[in-house]
Formats: structure tokens, sequence, C-alpha cells
């Protein structure tokens, strides 16, 4: 997955983008000096501990940084707002807004990170309380009228006769939509309320994201209730008394549901795992649901999904829950068979609830059939993935194949001793293209999924013919090395991280003019295509046996085994494709018309479209689903671009996963661009020809 930039609302899309212009850190203290200042803002950095300057080292750090992004937006804005109609021109008006919001937003996002990850409870609350303070200030600054007016008046004057790109054209064209988009064109009471609504969802959304990261949900167990799970995971659990303790993370989760024998253990995890940031994330769920619909409605639209979807591939709600829809029916006789060969032999202590699984059987009824029928255990091929050999292989893949050079540092004073970074180059190039930060294991209040966030983005700066060096945090949850073995990786950790670090090279090889498209800055329901066509690499043979190797022996995995892996990608997608259309339409449905009851339409959803799993009523997973925050009206976006993923796939696959070329073709057509072509557009200019979905459902229905 992809973290939405402050988990923020799709109508600040013109708000929270880079840097301050006058800010150098050193340590804790400030140096002013406004020339370095202004290349540490482009991303000229020449060397890793410039670019730890984006992140705050203390609650003052953090409070000095949004008072200086304050002020030097507003000095930006009112220097645009100033100029005369006959002055205006696309360089002092539509790119000096560009700038202006770029350099608000790598403040923005640099305590949006320390948010996730410091390990400094002092950083966090001030960070989360500074971006509520950020996002409030940007409806008022960015979303003002006077500034709407003042680029409208650059559009429909100056614009018509100055000789203008593509890229350029396209900007003026979406930012005049956006303006509308957040209400400007109303009058002035009616914007008023627009606004209001802003700033409550943006303070809404942070306390909802906030209670997911700060939950400390675990359970007590005796040694005999964690019968089935590994020696190796029992003696490094925390110990209360004679009971161990077992979190809520996703490697105890993993491990517990997959292989403990015992249901009463699995039974309490699901639940205490089901109700992370319940209840108090429920009122604040439906407060956001409300305040959205209202939103929505003010702007013009018959619901906040209809507004969601207004402006992305799908083009509206009704498009989006069909394509679901019709896939949920496509997938039934798949998860059907699955479903018959696993309750055809049942493991001892697992039985069904009115012909159907409970929640907490489910994984161990699978993994149990996998065991017995395919000779498979997944702990056997996490011994294949060491992390530190795993990764420095899969950034071998990406080298190769993108045709770049990484470089491994371990930067001094990051906000953790686990935290590494990678430095990236095109080859032949002296200026880093740019950086990616690595925290990959879990520690108490850190972001608990994995995702990829945006600090810099990566805009050629025309007057000195240089490109910005982006910055990317790459967040993930991976077991923890012991002082008896090292960090494992389950087949779908490594499958997680070639996920990520896809979205990591999108950030940081889409290099636009214009930041607003720069990135990741694409479609909601094209962002994920980059990310999940590099999943395919994690089920060639070949790209396997480079990225494994036993921790032991060091042997990769042997071809018996990876054919049993295959066998199994094949045997139960049909269950996960359910469940993700089921989320799909949940976020729909939640977003077309506020005021509905949380838990009724989650059961009637649940029951409409998981068919053979009971729905626990002592659990409550909308509480801990981010996305809802995130994305909105837009979960169905994993399955759509997962349409278009795969057709790319394909066609790379058909050329050689380690084919250069295609790679740079790669680049150049579709990573490269950014968002600043639509993406229908770079799909046909990729493929050669129109998207289709028959890879999409050959690796659906078939696999």
């Amino acid at each position: 997955m992809i973290f939405f930039p402050a988990r923020r609302l799709a109508f600040f899309c013109i708000a929270l983008l880079m840097s301050i212009n006058c800010l150098l850190l050193f340590g804790n203290e400030f140096v002013i000096n406004q020339d370095e200042f202004k290349r540490m803002s482009n991303g000229q950095f020449k060397n890793i501990s410039k670019v730890l300057t984006l992140f705050p080292k203390s609650a003052v750090d953090v409070k000095q940084r949004v008072e200086l992004a304050i002020k030097q937006a507003n000095i930006d804005l009112d220097t645009i707002k100033d100029l005369k109609a006959s002055e205006r021109t696309f360089e002092n008006t539509a790119r000096a807004l560009d700038s202006a919001a770029a350099r608000f937003f790598v403040v923005s996002n640099g305590l949006e990170v320390a948010q996730m990850v410091s390990p400094e409870k002092s950083i966090r609350d001030a960070a989360l309380d500074a971006v509520v303070k950020l996002e409030s200030f940007a409806v008022d600054a960015f979303l003002s009228v006077d500034l709407y007016r003042s680029f409208q008046e650059y559009v429909e004057g100056n614009a018509k006769k100055d000789s203008l790109n593509a890229e350029e054209k396209y900007y003026l064209e979406k930012k005049m939509k956006d303006f509308r988009r957040a209400g400007l064109h109303l009058p002035e009471a009616e914007l008023d309320e627009v606004k209001r609504l802003q700033k409550d969802l943006s303070q809404l959304c942070q306390e909802f994201d906030k209670n997911i990261a700060q939950d400390k949900s675990s359970i007590r167990v005796l040694r005999e209730g964690l019968a089935g799970t590994s020696e190796h995971f029992i003696n490094n659990l925390e110990k209360a008394g004679d009971k161990f303790v077992v979190k809520c993370d996703y490697p105890s989760v993993n491990e517990v549901l997959k292989h403990c024998s015992v249901y009463e253990t699995r039974q309490k995890l699901y639940r205490a795992f089901q109700n992370i940031a319940y209840p108090i994330n429920k009122n604040i769920l439906e407060k956001i649901i409300i305040k959205r619909d209202e939103l929505a409605r003010r702007l013009g639209f018959s619901s906040y999904a209809h507004f969601d979807i207004d402006n992305q591939m799908a083009k509206n709600e009704k498009r989006a829950t069909t394509f679901i829809n019709d896939l949920c029916t496509e997938i039934v006789p798949k998860e059907q068979a699955e479903f018959e060969c696993l309750v055809g032999d049942l493991p001892n202590g697992v039985c069904l609830c009115d012909g159907k699984f409970e929640g907490c059987d489910l994984a161990y009824a699978t993994q149990a059939y996998k065991k017995k029928h395919f000779v498979f255990d997944d702990r056997e091929v996490a011994q294949y993935f060491e992390t530190e050999k795993t990764i420095a292989g899969i950034l071998k893949i990406y080298q190769e194949f993108l045709d770049l050079e990484f470089k491994h540092v371990k930067p001094k004073g990051v906000w953790h001793e686990d935290v590494s970074a990678i430095e990236v180059r095109r080859k032949g190039r002296s200026e880093p293209e740019g950086y990616v930060f690595l925290d990959l294991f879990p520690r108490n209040d850190k972001y608990s999924h994995a995702c990829c966030h945006s600090v810099v983005r990566p805009v050629l700066d025309r007057s000195e013919d240089n490109h910005v060096s982006a910055v990317r945090v790459l967040i993930t949850n991976f077991p923890k090395p012991t002082k008896d073995r090292p960090s494992l990786l389950t087949h779908g950790d490594v499958e997680t991280f070639f996920h990520e670090f896809g979205h990591a090279m999108h950030g940081v090889l889409g290099r636009t003019g214009v930041s607003e498209f720069a990135g990741t800055r694409v479609k909601c329901d094209f962002l994920e295509v980059p990310s999940q066509m590099f999943e395919g690499w994690v089920w060639d043979k070949e790209m396997l046996k480079l990225v494994s190797s036993h921790y032991k022996t060091g042997e990769s995995l042997p071809d018996e085994l990876i054919e049993k892996m295959l066998e199994l990608k094949r045997f139960d997608s049909g269950y996960w494709v359910q469940r993700q259309c089921f989320f799909s339409l949940l976020s729909l449905e939640y977003f077309n018309g506020g005021g509905k009851g949380l838990d009724s339409t989650f059961k009637r959803l649940y029951e409409k479209t998981i068919k053979h799993v009971c729905l626990d009523p002592e659990t409550h997973d909308y509480a801990a689903f981010g996305h809802l925050v995130d994305y909105g009206a837009k979960y169905y976006s994993y399955m759509w671009s997962k349409v278009f993923a795969l057709d790319v796939f394909d066609t790379i696959r058909e050329n050689g996963l380690l084919d250069r070329n295609v790679g740079q073709k790669l680049v150049d057509k579709i990573l490269g661009k950014g968002g600043s072509i639509e993406p229908d557009i770079l799909l046909k200019d990729f493929l050669g020809r129109e998207p289709t979905q028959e890879a999409f459902l050959k690796d659906i229905l078939l696999c």
C-alpha cells in the first residue's frame, strides 16, 4: 500500500505540497541561511546528513517548523496575490503557487513521518497537533478566494497567449477544477461552512489514525495455550508472571492464527486484533462519514462517494460498484471449490458454524491443509528469506531492471537505530535521484501496517537543470531478529516489500515540471498499478532463486518448494478476492450517503460477499480500517489497479523480467511521467494497445 500523505482528504489536493525555504537544522538548533535552505527545499541534498534535517528532533523543533512554514507560505501566497493582471505569467503565478505549496509539503510530511515512527511520545504528540494546525492553515491559505481569483485571472487572461507545454496546460486545467472542488466558487457563507467541515475532518482523521497507532492490545496465555507455534516464537515473547504476552502485531497474529492448535487462544487473539481502536474509533468514524457526506452535498455532489470518485479513472461510484460486484460474481465458483477442499479434511479442533468457518479458524484450517496436501509450511519457506539478504536480492533486481545504482547507508542521527537508507542514482549521473529510508521492524507506538510515505517529490528544477532528490520513507513491521536467529520473512512479507519498494521507485523516478504531478501524484485508482505490477516478480521461479538464501546453508529455494508455492497461489485466492471485494463495497457504501449504521452495514455487506466465513459479532474491524480515512470511497482502487498491473506485468514478462530496455521503457512511459498525463494514455502508450482484462481474469480465476 502507499500511505496517503498525512492521511489527508482528497480535497486537499492543492494544498499540502513541499518544504520551507528559510530553515536549516543541525540537531535542535536553527541556522538561518537562505541559500542553503533554498537548496534543501529544491531537494539538492549533498549527503544523507542534510536529508535528515527534514525530520524534527524535538517537540520544540516541531513547533518552530510549523511557525516558519506558515510564515513562508503567507509570504509566497501574498506575492502571488499582489500581482497585477497584466503582470501575470506562468512562472510568477502558476509555478509560484506550485512551488509555494511544494515548500509547505516537506514540512508537513516530515512531521507526518515523525508522528508515525518517532520513538519519542513528545515528538509524536507535537507532530500530530502540528499536522492538524498545518492542514487547518492550508484550508484558509491555499484554498482562499483571493488566491483562486488570482489564478483564475491568469488562466482567463495572459495564459491564453503564453506558450505553454502540455504539462503546464494540464496543470492549469486541473487546478481550476480543484479550486471548484474546494468550493471557492460558492457564496461566502457557504464557503465558510465548507472550510469548517474540512478542518473538522482533518482533526477527526488524525485522531482516527492516532488511535490505531497507539492501540496496545494483547492477550496473555499460558505456555500450553500456544501449542503448535514455534519454540522460537514462544521464547521471544514477553512474560507477565507465568503467562506469555502475545501482542496484536502482524508477525504474532500470523503465527498464532496459522499454527496455534488451541482454539481458545486463536479466538482470543483474533477478537483482540479485530477490535483494535474499538470502541473509540466507532464514534469518530461515524462523525467522519456524516461530515464527509455534508461536505459533498455542499459542493454539489449527491454523496461523498460521488465527490471522491468524480476525478478518478472510474469516473463515478456506479461504475466502481459494478466492477466490484461483477468480480464478486466471477470469483464465487473459485472460492466454492477452495472451501470444499478445506471442509473435506478439517484439522482437529476446527468445527463449522452453520456450515461456515469461524473467523479465527480459517487461517489455521488453510495452513493445516497446505501442510498435509502440499507438504508445505510457510515457516519452512521463511528460512530461505533472511531479511537482510532477501532485501539485498530484491534491490539487485530493481537496479538491474531499471538500470539504477543503489548505495546502502546507515545514517547517523536517524530516529531509530534500526533505520537504514538507500541512495538511488541513475548510472553515469553524479547527483542522486533520491533517498529511500527503510524502517522495517515493529516497536511500540510505531505505525503498525506497511506503507511508503512521500516526503520530497522529484521535481525538475528548470532554472538550474537539476533533478530534485526525492525522499521516501518505507515502513513495514517484519519479524525482528533475535539473539539466536536473524529476521526471517514469509513469502507474503517478500511480496509486501516488492510492492512498497515499487511505490518508492515510482515516487523517486516520477519526474515532472511541477510538483503537483511528481512521483506518485496520480489518480488514486491508478496509484497501485506500479506497486502491484512489481509483485509479479515474487511469483517467478528465476526471481525467487535470486532473492532466496537459506539462513543456515545459503542455498536458494529448491525447485520442488517453488513449484508448491506456485500451486498454492492457484489454490487459495478465492477468499482473498472476496475479502477485497467486501472492503471495496464497504467503503463505497459507507460514503454513499451519511448516517448509515456502521455495524448493520458491515454485517449486511459481509454476509452478501463473504460466503463461507462467519462474521464474529464481537469484532469491529472497521475501527482499524485506516483506508476508510486514506482512500475514502476509493478502496476499490486496489482491484481496479490490479487489472492494469497484471496487463503491464504480462507484457514485461514476455521480454524478460530483467530486461533493461523494457525497464527503461517502463520508466519513460509510466513511472517517469508521474501524474502529468492521464493514466489511460500512459497505459496505451506503454502497451501499444488498449488495456484488457485478459491477464487479470486469468490470474484471479485460474490462479
